[in-house]
């Protein structure tokens, strides 16, 4: 049952991601041009996010299980250390240069865009790099 859930609420987030546009990266990008034509857009998209989503998140952190009697799995630290920060900024540089997130680039890959499937290449490989420096 967890799993379907799981899979409905990734349809809904992607179909989210492409009514409200950030599946375009020109969109995203347009976003991050301060001096240029800025485009606002992707703040409102953020603002109604975290609208939803602190709510959800004040609810969790009170419960022991989820709604479906699963363990509640929430992250516990509060530290901020130069892992984060290094990882934030390359999310960053990604998230500027491609326009893309993780999210958004999985939607877009689907449809067999090549610099979505670049992206989602690059990610893999980065995340197995990662669990590969882990692991020594």
């Amino acid at each position: 049952m967890g799993t379907l859930i799981g899979a409905l609420a990734g349809l809904v987030f992607g179909l989210g991601l492409i009514v409200s546009g950030m599946a375009q990266p020109a969109k995203v990008l347009g976003f991050l041009d301060l001096a240029g034509a800025w485009d606002p857009s992707l703040a409102f998209v953020m603002a109604g996010a975290i609208a939803v989503g602190l709510p959800a998140f004040a609810l969790a952190m009170r419960r022991r299980e989820s709604f479906l009697g699963l363990q509640m799995q929430l992250p516990t630290s509060t530290r901020v250390d130069r892992r984060l920060v290094g990882g934030s900024l390359l999310f960053g540089i990604g998230w500027g240069l491609a326009g893309l997130c993780p999210g958004p680039a999985l939607v877009v890959a689907g449809s067999g865009e090549p610099k979505a499937l670049a992206f989602v290449a690059a990610m893999v490989a980065g995340m197995a790099l990662f669990e590969w420096l882990e692991r020594r």
